[in-house]
């Protein structure tokens, strides 16, 4: 197998458009964003902004987002300046909010900001950051698949047409030397693009035999009998592949530079809190799910998610680029020029100050 792997996030559901390279949808933020409404005080100095509106998904991966909005360290950071936060179950339609400017900074995976970017020729986004590495895997029926190569022939869920769990999973096939048409996922293995809301629901009915997904879903997978086959982090250089990255509007960091460091510096000393306190960064996590969602989630469920999932400052620029190659290699995406879409000096401004190591853009920065 070839050292580097496959596409990650988490998006909603499939639909493929002709207009798009990289076949992903592309909807309306109206209906898939939610606002926050409990803000935190800005109180101290205000920045060269009133407000800045960020975006991200009520799920694990994001929850770098969800810790730092649930503490107040997002909103320390930025002193007077009001965070506002709005959250999205997709990944075309935070971009799309990105484009209308209705937000102006976002946690999301790498497929959207690949997509986001090539669509608009490099115009309309820079990745300033990493989030979050792993926490993807491919669960299981085990009274029907006990071993990688009985997949063949089964029935597999992904969360949508070309979306970064899509993509890992059809490059991983390939890697088998098994054959699947990308766009109807029908193959050697059935590619079944599923709403990871209903997934669990499939996997019961026996519609699914398994599933390559993000946590929690795979764990909710997981508690309701299937097994973890393969955990994607394995598939990489030392179990390291980008889940989530944070991007600016380009107008925004233009206009706004302090605004887009104190962010990052809020992002930074999260991940340092996270990764110091992971217990009760779990608990942390779990309570601004239940105010987003309604419901936290089971001990079982976000015990067995949360160990999967690296929190990084890294925006692992690498397999960003290798994301990109795989989804070429599908068939789903022309060749992409991805130089410019990182601006990773603000971060490495802060990484510095606070003595530790500056990251990489693997040559992908903006000139």
């Amino acid at each position: 197998m070839s050292a580097a792997r496959p596409l990650t996030t988490t998006l909603r559901n499939v639909v493929a458009i002709a207009a798009l390279p990289l076949l992903i949808a592309s909807c309306g933020y109206g209906s898939d964003a939610k606002s926050d409404e409990k803000k935190v005080a800005a109180e101290g100095k205000k920045l060269s902004a009133d407000t800045v509106r960020l975006g991200y998904f009520p799920n694990l991966t994001h929850a770098t987002a969800l810790v730092g909005d649930q503490e107040g360290i997002l909103q320390k950071e930025l002193g007077g300046t009001q965070l506002k936060v709005s959250t999205f179950n997709a990944g075309p339609s935070e971009i799309e909010a990105l484009n209308a400017d209705s937000i102006d900074i976002g946690f999301i995976g790498p497929s959207p900001s690949i997509n986001g970017y090539t669509k608009s020729k490099g115009k309309n986004l820079r990745i300033i950051a990493g989030s979050a590495s792993g926490g993807v895997k491919l669960v299981v029926n085990p009274a029907k698949i006990k071993t990688l190569d009985d997949v063949k022939g089964k029935r597999i869920a992904t969360p949508q047409l070309g979306n970064t769990q899509d993509v890992a999973f059809l490059n991983w096939i390939s890697e088998k030397g098994w054959k699947v048409d990308a766009q109807s996922g029908k193959g050697d293995v059935s590619v079944l693009r599923t709403d990871n809301k209903v997934t669990p629901d499939a996997y019961k009915s026996g519609s699914i035999d398994g599933a390559w997904v993000p946590e929690p879903t795979a764990s909710k997978l997981v508690s309701e009998g299937a097994k973890v086959l393969l955990d994607e982090s394995t598939l990489w250089p030392d179990n390291k592949f980008v889940i989530t990255n944070i991007i600016v509007s380009q107008k925004f960091l233009t206009e706004h530079p302090d605004v887009v460091e104190a962010v990052l510096r809020g992002s930074v000393n999260t991940n340092k809190w996270i990764n110091a306190n992971p217990e009760k960064a779990k608990a942390s996590a779990n309570a601004k799910l239940k105010e987003l969602t309604g419901k936290p989630l089971g001990a079982k469920v976000i015990d067995g998610a949360w160990p999967s999932i690296r929190f990084t400052n890294d925006p692992l620029a690498s397999t960003l680029q290798a994301q990109a190659d795989h989804a070429v290699k599908a068939g789903l995406l022309k060749q992409p020029d991805l130089v410019g879409i990182y601006d990773l000096k603000p971060l490495n401004k802060i990484l510095k100050a606070a003595g530790e190591p500056e990251v990489s853009d693997a040559g992908l920065s903006v000139k």
